[in-house]
């Protein structure tokens, strides 16, 4: 079993370091860090990542994800979903280190599946409403730029 940190940067002004950082201030070992730099979390796939494609390629059943937050996971609702549950699938357990939040699929009970099947769709229809809401801003202050 290893903890793998996935971090994502899209811009300059971003660090993989940062992410590192904050999920060893919350307690977390890290055995191994996965990572994309400069690559858009919006305009990219996890799967076509090369940082993620490696990570669903190289995570086994035991293993621990951890993000910063589920946004890192996918670009919008559905590959951010999709992609906790693949993991699941796969038997890993993701963790997220701004809230502390843990998926997994060990659960037989169909009321907690429930719950955190919910909670995961909670979240990640968060994280494509605060990208589209990034989106909006950026768009009308180029608009107001020019």
């Amino acid at each position: 079993m290893q903890t793998i940190l996935y971090a994502r940067v899209s811009t300059a002004d971003q660090t993989i370091d940062h992410q590192r950082a904050q999920a060893e201030a919350a307690g977390i070992q890290i055995d191994r860090v996965i990572e994309d730099d400069g690559v858009s979390g919006v305009k990219t796939a996890f799967a076509d990542r090369p940082g993620g494609a490696r990570l669903l390629d190289v995570v086994r059943e035991g293993d621990v994800v951890i993000v910063r937050w589920v946004d890192r996971l996918g670009r919008d609702y559905a590959d951010v979903t999709d992609t906790i549950r693949a993991l699941m699938r796969k038997g890993v357990i993701v963790r997220t280190v701004i809230n502390r939040m843990t998926f997994d699929g060990s659960t037989d009970d169909p009321m907690q599946a429930a719950v955190r099947d919910a909670l995961i769709g909670f979240m990640a229809a968060t994280a494509q409403a605060h990208a589209e809401a990034t989106k909006a801003a950026q768009a009308a202050g180029i608009a107001h730029a020019k």
